[in-house]
């Protein structure tokens, strides 16, 4: 048994049976809450996502025609 496991028991020892039962609800809580995220960073890690590469120059050689006017002022 550790040193901590043995200074928690003899405060536990010195409480009030009320304030005993609120220690173990807080016990509950921090298991539950940290048993969560343990399973989000293990689900996290599988799901690794690459990022999207560049779509610079992806379009290159794909239009064929310009029109000579293309960057005149539309006249409506």
């Amino acid at each position: 048994m550790t040193t901590a496991t043995k200074n928690i028991l003899h405060k536990l020892e010195t409480l009030p049976e009320s304030m005993v039962n609120e220690v173990e609800d807080f016990i509950d809580f921090l298991k539950a809450k940290h048993s969560k995220n343990l399973y989000k960073s293990e689900t996290e890690n599988k799901k690794i996502v690459e990022e999207p590469k560049s779509l610079y120059g992806a379009a290159k050689g794909t239009i064929l025609y310009v029109s000579d006017d293309f960057n005149e002022p539309i006249n409506l």
